[in-house]
């Protein structure tokens, strides 16, 4: 056999370059972080353990951790409406292994607390939403109110007694609330607890008249018969409370508020990191059993992009200012 020429040899030299560099490239593009994560990851949540923030991150950081190899550890840092929480993760080292997963009170924040020592949109970037959860309106059964129009008649019968809890001033579960009070028109008294597990506890025991949980902390006690659910608040019908009105349905206008739990990081964390943990938490949201669970839990899919969450928060802190200013909610 003749010997390749020196001419062949090169050719032969270049297509092997060619093939090796479209190799190495396909591998970056699909590994946008090589080596991250290289340690255990903290998911900062700002609410208490039991709330349904801290339920979802606990759910996704499993399978994120799985996916992954290394360990995502929850740490709730409460208090201050969420901002505690924020500052930790605000002022934590960029580097993809301290994320913050907040509701939709992380978009009140900026309103209710203006001096915080952080800037939400030009401190954090957006990851995606985690899941929307619809708020259940409850009562405890022993009030003898059966619907939102029996609960209504009261409140006006009464003004300035019924007492409506929340998870914190100016929580998203307070804003729910004030969005039905607003658009029903009548005057309540806020009571705001440390989290969900405290609030729901005073409604059950018939101390606190409702309360707009998040589904996914009170779909037990409503199978149970603990609580009654008179509507969502949410634009939808929830998927696991098909039977139940949403406020819009049952006559409150301009009563809806959608409660979701998502995802952010320090802002200057690398884009390869934002690319990679968006990729994979999509990828842990659509697998089929942790889908499933999810869905039985009442949480609903809200996948966007980084930048679409990013408009999204940005449009949300805008509406939910004029909400904030509208119901006179003030934090101390």
């Amino acid at each position: 056999m003749r010997k390749p020429s020196r001419a062949h040899r090169y050719v032969l030299l270049s297509v092997l370059l060619v093939l090796s560099l479209d190799v190495y490239a396909q591998g970056a593009a699909a590994d946008p972080a090589p080596g991250w994560p290289n340690r255990p990851v903290r998911f900062v949540v700002p609410f208490t353990a039991g709330s349904a923030t801290d339920a979802v991150a606990r759910i996704v950081g499993e399978r994120l951790g799985a996916q992954l190899g290394q360990t995502f550890v929850i740490e709730n840092r409460v208090g201050a409406g969420g901002t505690i929480g924020m500052g930790v993760a605000a002022k934590a080292n960029p580097d993809g292994h301290t994320i913050l997963v907040h509701s939709s009170s992380y978009t009140v924040t900026p309103t209710t607390y203006p001096n915080a020592p952080y800037d939400t949109l030009r401190d954090f970037t957006g990851i995606t939403p985690l899941a929307n959860l619809p708020n259940v309106l409850i009562i405890a059964p022993s009030k003898g109110v059966r619907s939102v129009k029996d609960l209504v008649v009261a409140a006006k019968a009464r003004p300035g007694t019924l007492t409506y809890a929340s998870a914190g001033a100016g929580s998203a579960t307070q804003l729910n609330a004030e969005r039905f009070r607003l658009g029903a028109g009548f005057e309540g008294v806020h009571v705001p607890f440390k989290g969900t597990p405290e609030a729901l506890t005073e409604v059950i025991t018939g101390r606190v008249d409702i309360y707009f949980c998040p589904v996914i902390s009170v779909l037990q006690f409503l199978k149970e018969g603990r609580v009654l659910g008179l509507a969502v608040g949410s634009t939808r019908r929830s998927s696991v409370l098909p039977d139940l009105p949403t406020t819009l349905e049952a006559g409150i206008p301009n009563s809806d508020y959608n409660f979701w739990v998502g995802m952010a990081v320090p802002s200057k964390t690398a884009r390869g990191i934002v690319a990679k943990l968006h990729q994979n938490t999509q990828k842990a949201l659509q697998t089929p059993d942790l889908a499933e669970r999810m869905a039985k839990l009442g949480a609903e899919q809200m996948l966007m992009t980084p930048q679409q969450f990013d408009a999204y928060i940005k449009n949300e802190i805008k509406i939910n200012a004029a909400l904030v200013k509208a119901a006179g909610i003030q934090v101390n």
